[in-house]
């Protein structure tokens, strides 16, 4: 996690239930909108007329991101809210939905990877239905369509379908570029556009595998009290 704002953080984490933690810098103002997808991020921020949103894209679009953006946003508002990775499936108690449907937003992420778990599969089906008959909003993200996800219960399929289906383009390296450009801004870091494009030439291109090395330069370069410079780069990453 990068730098926090201390107050503003304490009370924001006081409104997010016993769980999963967010990234601080994952917030709306630090994600850089691809014009393809201006329309579903605005819905997203501003709308909101939909109880269930189904997010969907490949190429790392930034769907994590935007689910724990939502979260912060309704915890700035005093609401509760919740976020659950599921690619840590394995990892995490199927508790943690119980009792969903008591919160103001449920953001439910990589729902294809409990895709074929019985145990899941139901208990997310459970989840949703619970969720259906209250007043709580769902935003569930994966990295395919609805319609071919691999989920084995038909009707928990069927379900997933029946919300806004949104889909997200991934950036072009160009706007990869003013992504980690708007990021370390935000951080009080100037990133040139030479030093960006030699990251981007020489990174996995996944926007959250550039995102990683930001927070790997950001914390050398306050270690060594240094600007960000390809030097920097090299050194740090050894490259």
């Amino acid at each position: 996690m990068s730098k926090s704002k201390s107050g503003d953080s304490a009370q924001i984490s006081s409104q997010l239930t016993l769980g999963v933690g967010l990234d601080d810098d994952a917030t709306f103002e630090n994600f850089l909108v691809g014009f393809e997808n201006q329309q579903a991020v605005d819905y997203l921020q501003h709308d909101g007329s939909e109880k269930f949103v189904y997010l969907w894209g490949n190429g790392s679009p930034g769907l994590t991101h935007l689910l724990q953006a939502a979260c912060h946003r309704s915890a700035e508002k005093n609401r509760s809210a919740m976020y659950l990775p599921l690619k840590e499936f394995e990892s995490l108690s199927t508790q943690m939905l119980q009792g969903a449907n008591s919160l103001s937003l449920v953001c439910i992420d990589d729902v294809q990877m409990i895709a074929g778990n019985k145990e899941w599969e139901a208990v997310l089906f459970t989840a949703f239905n619970a969720i259906k008959d209250s007043d709580t909003c769902l935003f569930v993200a994966a990295d395919c369509s609805p319609q071919v996800l691999d989920i084995q219960l038909a009707d928990l399929h069927s379900r997933l379908q029946s919300g806004l289906i949104l889909q997200l383009a991934p950036l072009e390296d160009e706007e990869k570029v003013l992504a980690l450009q708007l990021r370390a801004r935000n951080r009080g870091m100037e990133l040139g556009d030479s030093v960006a494009d030699y990251i981007l030439t020489r990174a996995e291109r996944k926007l959250g595998a550039l995102m990683s090395i930001l927070d790997e330069l950001d914390k050398s370069s306050l270690e060594q009290k240094r600007k960000l410079t390809v030097p920097l780069v090299k050194s740090t990453l050894g490259w």
